[in-house]
């Protein structure tokens, strides 16, 4: 294996979105850093049936929406 070109792999905290927290080994920031999930598997729609809407803050969906408003599929 080449020597030095290895990113560093450290502990770092990984906050939920429910608050939960846990330790896990990542190259994520330095040794000691924070992470704080917007979205994992407790509000993702995959997962939750669609119960919640992900934020589009770059509107994005909404321009996708208008463009093919007048669409439909035959």
């Amino acid at each position: 294996m080449k020597q030095d070109i290895h990113p560093d792999y450290h502990m770092i905290t990984v906050v939920m979105t429910d608050g939960t927290t846990y330790e896990t080994r990542s190259t994520y920031g330095s040794a000691g850093d924070t992470l704080t999930l917007d979205i994992d598997p407790t509000s993702h729609p995959a997962w939750t049936g669609g119960s919640h809407h992900l934020v589009d803050a770059a509107g994005r969906v909404g321009k996708f929406k208008k463009k093919f408003e007048g669409f439909l599929a035959s």
